[in-house]
Formats: C-alpha cells, structure tokens, sequence
C-alpha cells in the first residue's frame, strides 16, 4: 500500500504523493497552501483571498485554472461540495501535526514521565518562509505563538518530572525563537536551579537583565526576581 500523499508547510512548500516530490507552479501552490491550512472554504473566499488584486469573475478563471493544474489523484487533493471545496481526508498536513502535539502539550497531555518528550518542537521550521501574502503571515504568527507556549509548558513539565536536561532543551529553542521572551529565560533558570546550579541560574538571570535593560530599558517581573530570591536564603542557610 502506498503511503498517503503528504503536505509540507513548515519549511519551504513540498507536496509528496508516494515516493515522489511533485512539482507545482506557483498558484498551484498557493491554492494547496491556503486549503490544506483551512480544510474547507467556499469559492468567493478562496478566490479572493489568493487573487484580491482582480475581479472576482477573473479570480474565480484563477481558481478553475489552478484547480485544474493539480495533480490527478484518486480520491482528488481537492474535492468540490457545492461552492465549497474541500482537502481530501487523505491528505497529511505536518501543520496539523504540529498543532496537535503542541496543543497537546500546553494542555498537559502527551506528556509521559519516563517516555520521549515531543522533542519535535524543538526544531519546528517557520511555515512557508519568503511567503509574504497576509494569511500566510498570519498564520505563521499563530504557529510562532503556539510553539513558544508548548516550549514554555513542556520545559516546566519536564522539571517537575526530573528531567532538567530535556528541559534546557526545551527552554532554549524558546530562547533561540524569541530572544526577549521572559518566560523562556525563567525555564532556563529554573531547569539550571533544579539541577542545584544555582551560580548558572543567577548567571543567566543577570544576562536576561542586561539584554532587557539594553534592548526595552525593562527590568524583570517580580515573579522572576522571585524565583531565585527564594533560593538565596535556603542556600545561605
């Protein structure tokens, strides 16, 4: 049995039906895009959307046009309900996937002591780098934000497991995405203070104030000053 036909939005474009890579133009592209994000979307939408810049008589040629285009398979990549068209069910859209591990994950699920954390978040590539059209963008600030949250959530997750290396992990591809992002420095010196690094903890606190000072002219939330103020009178003692 061949393998369903798959869409790759994260990175640049690349559908794959079995084995092959299957090249596309550009609108081809574009039609495949917006769908495999939606799902579903009537007609006018769609042809708006992906051609605002021209009537919608010429935009709906447009559409045709490309629909046309698309490779042929059984069951079609896009099938045709009244004025709506819709992905095939087949279809695997890594977007999805990425939604549902992340979603997952902020939801506290998925997450199993002693088993492989999602570490796919970790790599997560923008969706459709270079595409600058407005739901493109959009869309790719969504993924950014439900990344970072997962990020966020998987590294205390694996925190209160034990597991402080993963979490470093985690907690700094939240760093590397968003530099300026507190809550991602906060894993980091919680991860480095469960591991009883508390000269690491306090040296990476000392340079978040320094890049906020520097960047926003900001100092840190009292919850973050909290955190290692806590530690210093234990330790002390």
């Amino acid at each position: 049995m061949s393998p369903p036909p798959r869409l790759r939005l994260l990175g640049p474009f690349r559908l794959e039906l079995g084995a092959e890579t299957v090249e596309l133009c550009r609108n081809g592209q574009r039609l495949l895009a917006f769908m495999g994000l939606r799902q579903r979307a009537c007609r006018t939408v769609l042809a708006g959307t992906l051609w605002p810049e021209v009537t919608e008589e010429h935009a709906r040629g447009s559409l045709r046009t490309a629909l046309w285009k698309l490779p042929r398979t059984e069951p079609p990549l896009i099938g045709c309900c009244g004025d709506s068209l819709r992905v095939a069910p087949a279809l695997c859209v890594d977007v999805h996937t990425l939604t549902r591990t992340a979603l997952g994950v902020v939801q506290g699920r998925g997450i199993v002591a002693h088993a492989p954390p999602p570490l796919e978040l970790l790599h997560g590539e923008d969706l459709l780098p270079g595409w600058d059209e407005d739901w493109v963008l959009l869309e790719r600030e969504r993924l950014r934000q439900l990344r970072l949250h997962a990020l966020d959530a998987l590294a205390e997750a694996l925190i209160r497991q034990g597991r402080p290396a993963l979490a470093m992990e985690a907690a700094w591809a939240s760093v590397r995405a968003e530099p300026l992002r507190e809550s991602a420095h906060r894993a980091v010196v919680s991860a480095h203070l469960a591991e009883g690094n508390l000269s690491e903890a306090l040296r990476h606190y000392h340079a978040f104030c320094r890049l906020l000072n520097e960047e926003l002219s900001v100092e840190p939330s009292p919850q973050f000053t909290r955190l290692l103020t806590e530690q210093l009178p234990r330790r002390r003692s």
